[in-house]
């Protein structure tokens, strides 16, 4: 094997290790929410996944180092914004103002979040590996028409997930804009002014991920075709 073909090799193995294991912490961080809510309320989801959940989150800040170093083809510009902006919530507001946590919104942030991460991971795991499952080989469409499937199923619920997650996270925004007034001012207009940047950075956002869903379908067509 040549040192091109192994540092191929190696970038593979690495990406699949931090996928699977992505996809794993955000799969508990999901059980535990769908656990938690009916048994103790969403007031009390923070003390049982808060700390947990932003440390998984913290993690990400591997994928903007990912984008940065050509390891994957995400824009730098969309991997920054999603990853600031979840940051931003997880230590400058739920962290700072634990109260806030006791919101319905934390628990539908999470809930959006999980979903959407652990789908989002274990496609990639799928990808990286060179195909499909096991317990996909018996469709009978071509070798590769699942993995379609399962990409477009993932941009799909972006449908759902994308609305519930963007939603809760404004109205964690808004709640904290008060309470960061007493500690300083600044800290209340840097608030307000995110608030405010959620418009366009939801829109490019939402933008990049339908244009990721379109592509995904034309591919999907010329396997069908």
């Amino acid at each position: 094997m040549d040192r091109a073909s192994g540092r191929r090799s190696g970038r593979g193995q690495y990406l699949v290790l931090y996928n699977f294991l992505s996809a794993l912490l955000w799969f508990s961080i999901l059980g535990r929410v769908v656990m938690l809510v009916p048994l103790v309320g969403t007031s009390h989801v923070y003390g049982g996944v808060g700390h947990f959940a932003k440390w998984t989150q913290t993690l990400a800040l591997l994928e903007i180092g990912h984008s940065l170093l050509g390891l994957v083809r995400s824009p730098l510009s969309t991997t920054m914004l999603q990853v600031s902006s979840r940051l931003m919530l997880v230590w400058g507001i739920v962290d700072r103002f634990p109260d806030l946590a006791q919101s319905p919104a934390y628990s539908s942030m999470l809930l959006a979040w999980s979903i959407t991460e652990v789908i989002r991971y274990a496609y990639f795991v799928m990808v990286l590996r060179g195909g499909v499952p096991d317990f996909l080989a018996w469709l009978r469409y071509v070798a590769f028409l699942p993995v379609f499937r399962a990409l477009t199923w993932m941009y799909n619920t972006f449908y759902v997930l994308y609305p519930l997650g963007i939603s809760s996270e404004m109205w964690l925004v808004y709640k904290a804009i008060k309470p960061a007034g007493l500690v300083r001012a600044e800290y209340q207009w840097l608030l307000r002014t995110i608030l405010l940047a959620y418009v366009p950075g939801s829109y490019i956002l939402y933008t990049h991920m339908m244009a990721q869903r379109r592509k995904i379908m034309r591919g999907k067509k010329r396997l069908q075709d």
